[in-house]
């Protein structure tokens, strides 16, 4: 099982691979790097797993969003429908749309340029997904929607 020393190890390998050298992990493991100025980009490692956690900040939906734009994002996370084995979650104080990743630490710790190449991928998933986002937040709801906030349909 991989440790901490050997994900910063891993980071190194990718600061050196990439040029990023704001690739460095705060005390508690998390690493966040802004890119492209478009997105928030953070790895955490999960030390019990041996799984280092990637998770990127799409969008923020506001609180009367469509039904249609979660829609799309359910059916990604039950279906796997775009998501590149990736997950969706809900922020649910700031209604962002955060897309998640697992890597496996003893995979990607032995073939970086994958890594990198595997992010880049993720990040034009992000573009995809924001874009999709865009175009449902500007369509509204198809006639016959009610356009009532989705934790209201929770409650």
């Amino acid at each position: 099982m991989k440790t901490k020393e050997d994900f910063d190890t891993f980071l190194s390998d990718v600061r050196k691979a990439t040029g990023i050298a704001s690739l460095l992990p705060d005390e508690s493991g998390l690493v966040s790097v802004r890119v492209d100025d478009a997105y928030n980009v953070n790895l955490q490692f999960v030390e019990a797993t041996g799984k280092v956690l990637c998770f990127v900040e799409v969008a923020e939906l506001p609180v009367d969003a469509p039904a249609a734009v979660y829609r799309d994002l359910l059916a990604g996370g039950l279906f796997g429908k775009d998501t590149a084995g990736g997950y969706f979650a809900l922020e649910p104080e700031t209604e962002t749309v955060v897309y998640n990743y697992f890597f496996d630490l003893d995979a990607v710790a032995g073939d970086v340029e994958d890594f990198v190449h595997t992010l880049e991928k993720i990040l034009q998933l992000c573009d995809i997904w924001a874009e999709r986002i865009k175009e449902r937040l500007a369509a509204g709801e198809p006639s016959g929607g009610d356009n009532v906030p989705h934790h209201a349909i929770l409650a």
